[in-house]
């Protein structure tokens, strides 16, 4: 999930509709939240590498995202050469956080694969005041630390040979990536549109994929590109779109936890349409991970109306 976080003069003004246009912002919110959890599935399904995977995922999603923003809302006006360039790099990492989440599912399970991406809260904690003028919160720092028992429960032994170990350790490296995401957007990027800035990274997450696509043989079948289609149009671009139009009318801290769901919709659909069978290990480890997540997207006391670090989830969906 990677959308950037509404804000600033673009941002839509939630909470400010009438109660029907509040439920139609919670469905379009679930809706989007369930299409991010579809996108895991689609990622074991295809017989294709993860490099062709996010390449196609990205190529779509940026060509369709911005015919959308040329039709419905006209381009944004031009970028300062200090926010390309942060843009850029956020493109960059957001290619390498795609990458580590496909790999992880590729070499383990579609649970694995989410619910060790979900430890990014664990990384925004201790990455957060390397980005803002914000000091560690004890709060904070004790569920990072349930995040990261939450993980050495999900890893049934540390030997790298073992192929769930391996998912846990690709899928931290994803959450590790979204963390980074997640805090070049909302320092640097969160006042520009949110379509214009997704539709914007994926385009350079395509770009900079693109020559290892060429140099990489594989042959997609009519299936898989038929599958990566919708994770690029309905998946991404379009859940991207439902999102952010759902956020015009709901409250920002109810979107974060809806977005928490991601895992368990995507840990369903595996159950029922690959027969993937989560053991208790990683259901107790993952419930200890969602667990703290929901906890540290709550408000802290001291500083009301602001979010804590999983709140970032919304920062780059």
């Amino acid at each position: 999930m990677n959308l950037p976080q509404p804000s600033g003069s673009h941002a839509p003004q939630p909470g400010t509709g009438s109660p029907a246009q509040a439920r139609h912002g919670l469905l379009a919110v679930h809706a989007a939240v369930l299409l991010f959890g579809f996108a895991g599935l689609l990622g074991k399904t295809v017989s294709v590498p993860p490099l062709g995977i996010v390449f196609a995922r990205a190529l779509l999603a940026a060509v369709s995202l911005g015919l959308f923003l040329g039709w419905r809302t006209g381009w944004p006006p031009g970028l300062a050469a200090k926010k390309k360039v942060i843009l850029a790099l956020s493109g960059v990492v957001l290619a390498a956080h795609w990458l580590a989440f496909f790999q992880s599912i590729q070499v383990s399970s579609v649970a694995i694969g989410l619910l060790t991406f979900s430890s990014f809260p664990l990384f925004v904690t201790f990455l957060e005041p390397l980005f803002f003028a914000e000091r560690l919160h004890a709060r904070d720092v004790a569920l990072a630390v349930v995040v990261g028992a939450g993980l050495t429960l999900l890893v049934p032994d540390f030997e790298f040979g073992n192929r769930v170990t391996q998912g846990a350790a690709w899928g931290t490296a994803a959450g590790f990536t979204f963390a980074i995401l997640a805090l070049l957007n909302r320092k640097f990027v969160q006042s520009l549109a949110p379509l214009a800035v997704a539709a914007g990274q994926n385009a350079v997450a395509a770009l900079v994929l693109a020559p290892f696509v060429a140099l990489t043989p594989f042959s997609p079948s009519a299936r898989d590109l038929l599958l990566l289609a919708v994770l690029g149009l309905v998946c991404t671009a379009l859940a991207h779109v439902l999102f952010v139009r759902g956020l015009t009318s709901l409250r920002a801290q109810v979107a974060s936890v809806i977005t928490g769901l991601e895992p368990v919709y995507g840990i369903v659909f595996a159950l029922v349409l690959l027969g993937e069978v989560p053991t208790a290990r990683t259901l107790v480890g993952g419930a200890v991970i969602l667990a703290a997540a929901l906890a540290a997207s709550l408000p802290r006391r001291t500083k009301p109306g602001v979010q804590a670090s999983a709140a970032s989830r919304n920062s780059c969906l």
